[in-house]
């Protein structure tokens, strides 16, 4: 029988089974697991892990680091190289130089990215610790928390309210529990759970046993406990999540568009190059080896090792400004993101809101109405919020607490339904000592007035009036026009009955209205400003009322001339909510499946979207977004589906936090952009010069160490200062633009390269042959000097120009004087060219075929390169203002 036979099995029995078989079957007791139980549990079910840990692993990532399509192709070459230099060759020819060269290419890339993949694992780990998900556990008689993924079959289990449930389990015990099981069945529901044993002749899927609660769902209120039955894979959510299902991001899509532009030059360029080489040379041999070389010569093959590099950067500079990324390839859209959807309660306004007026009907104070709302905020066992803090604080006035404590003792909770986003109103039955019943329902004024049917003032209840919702406006409007947010309290008797329904919640008393003052943070209009300079759209999501959000937006300086309400919304379809989302910035009374309809709008409409969000009902919402944003103070559920974490709930921190995205991505955009070019650009001289020249313009080894040491310096470039004007506006990855960028930079360089070739072939060379051109010399050894000399004086001129040219490139300015590289990158720039340069004078040349040049040579090299960069400086400007960007 297989593990899912065996899985539905055991969830199936103890579903219908007593808690004492559980208890024995599984040899643990309410005391929970003995220590000593643990490992063997773990060896017996496995470990609470969903996706494979391969990735956390040594060997995974050594694997990882030295085999990538880049390495294939140098360890292809290799094997070339061995049975044309070395297998075929007699012992006089043998030539073990290039497959020397190209292992320690190998080598030095693999161990190079290996190592900064260690180092991003270890950083991320570090950060990871910060937001790791706590569970609640009985072992040994104690309640200790320990990690989510340390949970094991057997393990007894404490929820609350806003706990996302860590595994599967079989409850034991129940307090007014209600769960959300979206994560697994995609309704947006509440269900009740118990703990009570159902009859065998009670058959239906698992997610319908009110005993069993399932890993991924999230506790909307109440507590429970429960013995874990399944973990990580085995568990009902784990069967769902396969790891190749997951879907890309806009990072990974960007990224893949990048490698079909590469793919798509390669396979153009490498064929001609292989062809023309094979004709004009007759050597095919050769020819394929060479076009190996440029194949490799044309690609990025330090891609994976910078990208890794800049993102494990840019988390670790984050994590320095409050800002934590759980996903790291989050890092990139989070620079990218060009609207901002967000909740107003403790974003812009203060978490912490004051209750001001406690009134009846009419408007006058009553303290008949803060009792009541004090009694169900007490007794409300979903996740608090700021609203329940504020009227539980109303203990703590002057001469009030023993009031309240004799309050508490005087009343006991019978039962509850709990907080829904669509009914937006909590009920509570509450007893007294003599057993008489109230239910208690406070919340939204238009949710609670609609389930009324009397009012009561000053001790006498009467039916509402005709003209009731008139004079309820009456009261309210002009709070909720100060920007203070307004809930309604009703009350109904209900005798002897100890449970409550649904249908209960009708024919209420409406008692009166709590007023909380909602005031704006003092940095809000500041911290609006600076996303709109970063040209951040920033939309307000809120539940609350719409004259609130007005109130609030008004004052911080966020356009509130058009407003939507979840009314308005639900009256639109999905192309007129398109066109809507794009003229409104703020939106009020909504349910969390509209939000996740606005921030699908959006994303459909082509923009880059996060929502930052902390409570339950926007957990849709930031699963739905492209970047997902919640605080360290959030609800676990919201934090663990999040893709970054603020360490403060203050917009100032999520600029921060953006601009560093963007410079990430500027840094990578840089190196890809640069690179790509610059690469293309040598593979269009080499097509230009296999055509005519008699020889190879370079060797297959010098191109793959020329690509290798270029590569080497630019791992520094995660390093470099990125322009202020490059923050003005989002990036995305475009394969596009970068093809469009290779098609207009790289044919520069290819310029001074046939310019360059010219000089070789007809000044330098001949000057140093004997006045002859290779077509008219008949000695051996003076063609080999004559293509040495060619070769060493293009492989110098290559290296310069492709090391200087990132300073050409890297800003939209003037180089070196409007716009000055960080200190590293000009120190190993500037050591790269002395030592590449410097090679050529050291016993290295015959081995790379190589040769010492002239001094004047340089005087010539030094014309080129300042021109070349002179050229590039007025074409980028020309680039810049056709386009309105470089990198």
């Amino acid at each position: 029988m297989n593990k899912a036979s065996l899985l539905n099995d055991r969830m199936e029995k103890y579903a219908h089974s007593d808690t004492t078989v559980l208890y024995n079957d599984l040899g643990i007791s309410r005391n929970g697991l003995r220590l000593e139980q643990l490992e063997e549990m773990k060896k017996k079910y496995g470990d609470n892990n969903i996706v494979s840990r391969k990735s956390d692993t040594i060997w995974f990532r050594l694997r990882r680091a030295f085999i990538n399509p880049f390495t294939i192709i140098l360890f292809v070459l290799a094997i070339v190289s061995f049975v044309t230099d070395i297998w075929r060759t007699n012992n006089f020819n043998k030539n073990v130089t290039t497959v020397i060269i190209i292992i320690v290419m190998i080598l030095v890339s693999g161990t190079v990215r290996f190592i900064q993949e260690i180092r991003a694992k270890h950083a991320y780990d570090q950060l990871d610790r910060l937001v790791h998900t706590h569970v609640n556990v009985k072992r040994d008689g104690v309640i200790i928390k320990v990690p989510a993924e340390d949970l094991v079959v057997g393990d007894l289990i404490y929820l609350s309210a806003g706990d996302r449930v860590p595994a599967d389990m079989r409850l034991t015990n129940t307090r007014d529990l209600f769960v959300s099981q979206s994560a697994i069945t995609g309704e947006s529901g509440i269900l009740e759970k118990n703990s009570r044993q159902h009859k065998y002749t009670e058959q239906m899927a698992f997610s319908q046993y009110e005993n069993l609660v399932f890993m991924g769902t999230t506790v909307i209120s109440g507590k429970g406990e429960g013995v874990v039955l399944a973990v990580g894979k085995e568990t009902l959510y784990g069967n769902f999540i396969q790891p190749n299902a997951l879907t890309s991001n806009s990072f990974e899509k960007g990224a893949n568009s990048i490698a079909w532009v590469l793919l798509r030059f390669m396979a153009v360029l490498v064929p001609i190059v292989f062809i023309i080489s094979g004709i004009t040379k007759g050597n095919w041999m050769e020819s394929f080896l060479f076009a190996l070389s440029v194949a490799v010569g044309l690609t990025p093959e330090m891609l994976p090792m910078v990208i890794t590099t800049c993102l494990a950067k840019g988390s670790i500079s984050m994590s320095k400004k409050q800002t934590i990324i759980k996903n790291i390839n989050a890092m990139q859209v989070f620079g990218s993101m060009d609207v901002l959807c967000m909740d107003k309660t403790g974003t812009l306004t203060n978490v912490a809101i004051v209750l001001e007026y406690y009134m009846d009907i009419l408007g006058n104070e009553s303290n008949e109405v803060l009792r009541f709302a004090y009694l169900n905020s007490l007794y409300h066992s979903g996740v608090k919020n700021p609203i329940d803090n504020a009227i539980l604080k109303c203990r703590n006035m002057p001469g009030k607490n023993e009031y309240y404590e004799d309050l508490a003792r005087q009343y006991h909770k019978a039962d509850e339904i709990p907080f829904d986003y669509s009914r937006k109103y909590v009920s509570t039955l509450i007893a007294d000592d003599n057993g008489n019943h109230q239910l208690v329902m406070k919340g939204d004024v238009g949710a609670v007035f609609s389930r009324c049917a009397f009012v009561e003032y000053q001790g006498t209840v009467q039916p509402i009036s005709e003209d009731g919702r008139s004079s309820v406006a009456a009261v309210v409007d002009e709070m909720l026009g100060d920007g203070m947010k307004v809930i309604a309290v009703a009350r109904k008797d209900l005798d002897n009955q100890k449970t409550l329904s649904l249908p209960d919640e009708s024919n209420m008393i409406l008692m009166g209205y709590l007023a909380f003052f909602d005031a704006p943070k003092k940095s809000a209009a500041q911290s609006i400003a600076k996303l709109k300079n970063l040209q951040v759209k920033t939309k307000i999501l809120t539940g609350d009322h719409q004259q609130i959000a007005l109130s609030i937006c008004s004052r911080i300086g966020i356009a509130s001339e058009k407003i939507l309400t979840g009314a308005d919304i639900n009256g639109l379809s999905d192309l007129e909510l398109q066109l809507a989302v794009e003229k409104t910035d703020v939106f009020a009374e909504l349910t969390p499946s509209q939000k996740v309809r606005i921030v699908t709008a959006l994303r459909d409409n082509g923009h880059t979207v996060g929502f930052l969000g902390d409570g339950m009902n926007d957990i849709p919402a930031i699963c739905e977004a492209d970047v997902g944003i919640s605080v360290d103070t959030a609800v676990d559920a919201a934090k663990d589906v999040a893709d970054v974490i603020l360490l403060q709930k203050d917009l100032n921190v999520l600029e921060e936090g953006i601009l560093e995205g963007r410079k990430t991505f500027t840094n990578m955009s840089k190196y890809i952009k640069i690179t790509a070019s610059s690469n293309f650009g040598n593979i269009l001289s080499i097509v230009c010069a296999s055509a005519f020249l008699p020889f190879l313009p370079i060797a297959a080894i010098q191109i793959l160490l020329l690509n290798l040491l270029y590569d080497i310096l630019c791992i520094v470039l995660p390093w470099d200062h990125v322009d202020q004007e490059v923050f003005s506006s989002s990036r995305e990855w475009s394969g596009k633009m970068l093809g469009r960028f290779m098609r207009f930079f790289g044919p520069i360089s290819s310029i001074f390269d046939v310019i360059t070739f010219l000089f070789l072939y007809f000044v330098l060379c001949p000057t140093l042959t004997g006045g002859l051109l290779f077509t008219q010399l008949t000695d051996p050894a003076m063609k080999f000097r004559y293509i040495a000399l060619f070769q060493t004086g293009w492989f110098l001129e290559s290296m310069w120009t492709q090391v200087l040219i990132i300073h050409m490139l890297r800003t939209k300015k003037i180089p070196f004087l409007q716009s000055r590289p960080s200190a590293p990158v000009m120190l190993i720039t500037v050591i790269g060219i002395l030592l590449f340069t410097g090679l050529t004078f050291t016993p290295m040349v015959d081995v790379l075929g190589l040769t010492v040049l002239p001094p004047w040579y340089f005087g010539f090299l030094l014309v080129v390169v300042a021109s070349y960069m002179l050229l590039t400086t007025v074409l980028k400007r020309i680039y810049i203002a056709k386009y309105d960007e470089l990198i």
